[in-house]
């Protein structure tokens, strides 16, 4: 089976999915941009379950480039998959790890049980990831595989990520 790809633009927290992923900080415990408007919409229980994530490091519970997966709550998918991916520093790591930011969350998403899974542009907010790159890179990931996963959408915010996001999977 082979995912159906969509990309749209609107708000990601309303996307009626199995899973949306989490642009999140290593922390887990929320912040600004994507990830504060999920934790928003998902209300409290969210950041409880996050500061169950055990910590593998003082201060860490999801290393770049990893992702955990914790229940939807408030919001329409019924899990959050929370992933973080690199702050852009123009280094070759950053590719690497914003690679490993998609693969994880695909991989958790599948081994789950999932259909479907709805993701932001990862890094490309705050973390100031170039934003054509990102959307190569997620064209990249998603097509390396034969993902067992019905549906994979990703969700914009802005018309122009949502332009750089169709010019990558043209």
């Amino acid at each position: 089976m082979s995912a159906k790809v969509h990309i749209l633009q609107g708000d990601i927290c309303h996307a009626d999915t199995d899973a949306i992923v989490n642009a999140a900080n290593s922390r887990l415990l929320g912040g600004g941009g994507v990830d504060g408007a999920i934790h928003r919409a998902a209300g409290p229980a969210l950041l409880q379950a996050c500061r169950a994530v055990p910590e593998v490091r003082p201060g860490v519970r999801c290393p770049t480039g990893e992702a955990r997966i914790t229940p939807g709550f408030g919001l329409r998918a019924r899990y959050v998959i929370h992933t973080v991916g690199p702050v852009y520093a123009g280094r070759p790591e950053d590719l690497d790890l914003l690679c490993a930011a998609f693969r994880s969350s695909l991989r958790l998403a599948v081994e789950t049980g999932l259909e479907s899974v709805a993701f932001p542009a990862i890094s490309c907010g705050a973390y100031g990831y170039p934003i054509d790159e990102a959307a190569s890179v997620s064209a990249a990931i998603v097509g390396e595989a034969k993902w067992e996963l019905r549906e994979i959408r990703f969700v914009l915010f802005s018309a122009e990520i949502l332009a750089a996001w169709r010019r990558a999977f043209a």
